[in-house]
Parts: structure tokens; C-alpha cells; sequence
């Protein structure tokens, strides 16, 4: 019979055929159609790196600035949409074409950037779990993260993708206590025991571990060697239970942002901070909200200055804030916020800065404007003068982004249906326009489907 190498071109032109028909009958390769993981028919895409204060474009598939000379800079025009991977899960084909039409409307109103979680700890309150208990895992929601990189990477969208949450929604801080307790282990001495207790600190970690090295059911890419994968977060709006506590958080952002590295050299690394000044720093106090927020343990400027924390974030709510204020004084608190941050990213921290969530309530004002459409604007104008002056202020992500008919199981206060509101859908895509713009001093590359 032979050694079985005549087999071989046979293969390969069936392979071929099967490519050709996809590529011919339906816009392009798309290998979950096949089933079959194919990581050289991904499209080719870079992963983004950090020079000082800028986000730059690194070499497709890998680290180095491409093409020589300084790398292209990069600045954000994002949204959140917290709920892909739990859509992706929950309602199977349906809830993947929801997945895919999200990202496909981002990207058509020209952003880049999409945060949403990569976590759902325990299965309490936030559909099926991802993590079952520590260190096992479902397969069939794993698969729909898997579907859910895959996909962005289709529409050449990167993700920032978060692995814990510091509230109860998708099981969070309270899941992984309550797994050490039912293990047996002993926490009443403990302070702050997700932070400060090693069992838990080693539950995390594990988990770190098991999702860098996942390999993509969909485009066999691991995650680790992901350029859809923007940064991986390590926390959402992470607090302690006291100021008292802030030492054992700031050890556990060092610890953290170090075991990702070990693993991964690849990808952007942030810790998911609401930007909120901590007690012992006196002179940015009065730029808190209120007393509340310098007593949460976390501090913006010391938190975002570990080493391996590659950008810092803050997010922005000043309707829930700041509520009995009025508009004007939301603008002159928000535009403040901003200024702030930014200006400690380029001078104290020498790191981008990335509004990573700004939200504003559906409000309309004596005028007939949408409050949200001038809070909004309001952050994108600061952001946009910081990065055309090549400085820290790196983009915005507003909160958040949903689609018709599932905005009873996924929705907020805070969320919008863009296509319902033209206004804010049109400013969003001037953002994208005029960011782009500074792009083209140095790049005169426009991409297929651009809105500008």
C-alpha cells in the first residue's frame, strides 16, 4: 500500500476546495463554518505595544515595530459591551450572531476597542459559569469566549478582556471567598482575604494560567498569541473593604501583572481602576467625587505605577456621581476628571491613559439635547486634544453598547442601542473620524468599511 505520501496532494487540494468554496460563496474564510481550526487563515492583524505615553501598532503576529522606523501610534475610540461571552453561551446560534452583529456595528461606526468580561465565577447571578469551581471549566462556555475572540478578530476589533469582578454580578470577589471556605480554609483573621490570602491568591492565579494558555477551539490561536487581544485587565473597579487594606491590594495589582507577564510577553496589562485618589494623597483629593471614593483603599497614580501594569484606566459617571448636580457642573467635573488623569499619565506615570468606561443617563435638557451627547463629548473633546499633542490621553470607552431585544437581559441604565439615537451614533463616528485623521500624518492607509 505504500508509505501513504500519495495521500498528501490529495489532501491538500481537497483543503484547497473547501477553502475556495467558503472564500467564494460567503465574503471570505470563515473556519467555525468548518469547524476546524485553522490559525494561518486568520486574518492578519498587529498587536499593540506601548512607547511612553502612546499606544503603538507592533508587527502583525508578534512584538517590534514593523517596517522600521518608529511604530504608528495608536488611539482609541472603544465601547463596552460587558455580555458577549454570556450571550455567546446562553442562546447558542442565535446568541453567536448576536455576538458577531455587536461587533460588526462597532466596527462600522470605526472603533477598534471593545472591553467585556472574560470571567463568569460559580454561575451566581450572571448566567452559566465559565469557571465551575477553581481550576474546572465549562468546555461549551469556554467555546464561546473562544467564539467570541474569534469573531473580533473577523472585524479587525481588539478586546480588552477582564478576568475578575470586584462586585457579585459573574460571581466575582465573593465567589472565590466563598469557594476557599467551602475547601475548609480558615479566613476570619484574614483581611481583605481575596487580596491577601494565599489559597485565593493561588485560585486566581490558576486562572490566569488556564485562560493565557487556552488554544481557540475556532482559529487554534492561543490566547497568549492573540493581536485581537488588546490587554487583559485584572480586575473591574477593584476596591478594598478598607483603606487599611490598600498595602495588601497594591501587593496583590504587583503579584498579578507579574504572573500574566511570566506567561505572556505579548499583551498590554491594566488593572481596571475607577481612577478614584487615595486618602493619603492630599493634594487630589478634592478631585474625588466625594469623601466616599478616597476610602475605597485604591489610589489612582500609586496603583497604576507597578511595573508591569503597561496603562492606567479610569472611568467616568458623573450622573450617579455627582447626582444632584446639574449639567454644567457635571461638564466642569467631568472635563476636570479627565484633565487629571491624563495630565498624571503624562507627567507621574508616563503611561497612556484609557477612559475605559464613561456612562451617562438618557436625559433631556431644557434645550432638547441629550445630556448623555454633551458628557460624551465633552470626554471625547479632552481625549482628542491630549493625543493630538502626542500626550497620555490615549481614548475613550463609553458604556455601554447593546443591541434590539436583549436589552432586558443585558442592559443598565447606562446602556444605548446607538441606531436609536442618531445623535450620539453621529458623534460617536466623528470620534472615530477625527482620531483616525491624526493617524494619517504617519499612516495613509484607510481600511475597508472606514465610516469617515
Amino acid at each position: 500500500m505504500g508509505n501513504g505520501r500519495s495521500s498528501y496532494p490529495l489532501i491538500g487540494v481537497l483543503l484547497l476546495a473547501v477553502v475556495g468554496y467558503f472564500n467564494w460563496s460567503g465574503g471570505g474564510v470563515d473556519p467555525s463554518r468548518l469547524r476546524i481550526p485553522i490559525p494561518w487563515l486568520q486574518p492578519p492583524m498587529s498587536f499593540v505595544g506601548r512607547n511612553g505615553t502612546r499606544f503603538v501598532l507592533l508587527r502583525a503576529e508578534g512584538g517590534g515595530s514593523g517596517g522600521g522606523g518608529e511604530a504608528p501610534s495608536v488611539y482609541v475610540n472603544g465601547w463596552n459591551s460587558y455580555w458577549l461571552m454570556a450571550a455567546a453561551a446562553s442562546q447558542g446560534r442565535r446568541g453567536r450572531e448576536t455576538v458577531a452583529e455587536m461587533l460588526r456595528r462597532g466596527r462600522d461606526m470605526g472603533m477598534e476597542v471593545c472591553r467585556t468580561w472574560a470571567f463568569s465565577d460559580g454561575g451566581r447571578g450572571g448566567g452559566a459559569a465559565l469557571q465551575i469551581s477553581p481550576g474546572r471549566f465549562d468546555e461549551q462556555v469556554f467555546q464561546a469566549l473562544d467564539y467570541v475572540i474569534y469573531e473580533a478578530r473577523r472585524n479587525q476589533v481588539r478586546l480588552i478582556l477582564c478576568l475578575v469582578n470586584n462586585l457579585e454580578a459573574f460571581g466575582g470577589k465573593a465567589q472565590y471567598i466563598r469557594w476557599a471556605q467551602e475547601a475548609g480554609v480558615n479566613l476570619t483573621s484574614a483581611d481583605d482575604p481575596f487580596f491577601s490570602h494565599p489559597v485565593i491568591r493561588g485560585f486566581y492565579k490558576d486562572y490566569i494560567k488556564a485562560i493565557l494558555r487556552r488554544r481557540n477551539s475556532y482559529s487554534g490561536v492561543l490566547y497568549s498569541d492573540e493581536p485581537a487581544i488588546f490587554a487583559w485587565e485584572l480586575m473591574n473597579e477593584p476596591r478594598c473593604s478598607s483603606n487599611s487594606s490598600a498595602p495588601l491590594l497594591q501587593a496583590w495589582i504587583a503579584e498579578m501583572a507579574a504572573h500574566i507577564k511570566s506567561i505572556d510577553q505579548k499583551h498590554l496589562v491594566t488593572v481596571g481602576l475607577e481612577g478614584f485618589y487615595g486618602s493619603k494623597r492630599a493634594e487630589r483629593l478634592g478631585v474625588n467625587p466625594g469623601d466616599w471614593a478616597g476610602s475605597l483603599g485604591s489610589d489612582f497614580i500609586q496603583n497604576s505605577a507597578v511595573q508591569n501594569i503597561d496603562f492606567a484606566s479610569a472611568h467616568a459617571y458623573p450622573d450617579s456621581w455627582i447626582p444632584n448636580a446639574g449639567l454644567e457642573e457635571k461638564v466642569e467635573y467631568l472635563a476636570s476628571w479627565v484633565d487629571y488623569h491624563v495630565n498624571d499619565g503624562e507627567r507621574i506615570l508616563k503611561k497612556p491613559v484609557l477612559i475605559t468606561e464613561i456612562g451617562s443617563y438618557l436625559k433631556v435638557n431644557e434645550q432638547g439635547l441629550y445630556e448623555r451627547d454633551v458628557l460624551l463629548k465633552t470626554a471625547y473633546d479632552k481625549v482628542y486634544k491630549s493625543a493630538e499633542k502626542g500626550q497620555a490621553g490615549a481614548g475613550a470607552l463609553i458604556w455601554q453598547l447593546i443591541l434590539e431585544g436583549i436589552e432586558e437581559q443585558y442592559g443598565d441604565k447606562f446602556s444605548l442601542v446607538a441606531e436609536k439615537y442618531p445623535s450620539t451614533d453621529k458623534l460617536i463616528r466623528q470620534q472615530s473620524c477625527r482620531l483616525r485623521y491624526l493617524l494619517r500624518r504617519n499612516q495613509t492607509d484607510d481600511k475597508p468599511g472606514w465610516p469617515c
